[in-house]
């Protein structure tokens, strides 16, 4: 198996966790945040695949999928155009509301189409090639995709905790 067979591998059982985290819930379940200082479902799916636009985008040359396609637009969620979420405060997580848990699977499936395509294009020597020098060691490729997978996934876990959370309150 190949370097690039595994991170398909991987960004793929983020895209069916992303999926089994949203499928199913209404806009207050996809809204709640568990306290006030937490994070909803909807707010941690739109951050992961936002920071995975960015990162994927900006390592490949490529337009992010939120601008190009018009997910900005679509999601219309009041916050800068180039907004990934991090470091929002409770306010800015407050506004980060989604209606449809389709609306959410669009954008992520959309950049994971994205994501596929600039991985199959990979060779094992592209994994070395330096993308970000503002660190020491400069980030690689390589780096920066498992970057991206561990994140993801860190996300994507808590969205399903959130989701329990939210769940286990309705009955």
């Amino acid at each position: 198996m190949h370097a690039k067979d595994i991170l398909i591998d991987g960004f793929g059982r983020i895209r069916e966790e992303v999926h089994a985290a949203v499928e199913g819930l209404g806009p207050d379940e996809l809204n709640a945040r568990p306290g006030s200082d937490a994070n909803s479902v909807a707010w941690l799916v739109w951050h992961l695949t936002r920071v995975q636009d960015d990162h994927v985008a900006d390592a490949f040359g490529l337009d992010q999928v939120w601008l190009s396609q018009d997910w900005a637009k679509r999601l219309a969620l009041g916050l800068p155009r180039h907004d990934t979420g991090y470091g929002h405060t409770s306010a800015k997580v407050a506004k980060v509301r989604v209606d449809s848990p389709e609306l959410l699977t669009g954008y992520y499936d959309a950049v994971h189409e994205q994501t596929l395509g600039a991985l199959r294009s990979l060779a094992a020597k592209d994994l070395e090639r330096v993308v970000d020098e503002g660190w020491d060691p400069p980030v690689t490729l390589g780096v920066r995709l498992v970057s991206v997978l561990s994140d993801d996934l860190q996300h994507v876990g808590q969205a399903a905790y959130v989701r329990g959370l939210v769940q286990s309150t309705d009955a």
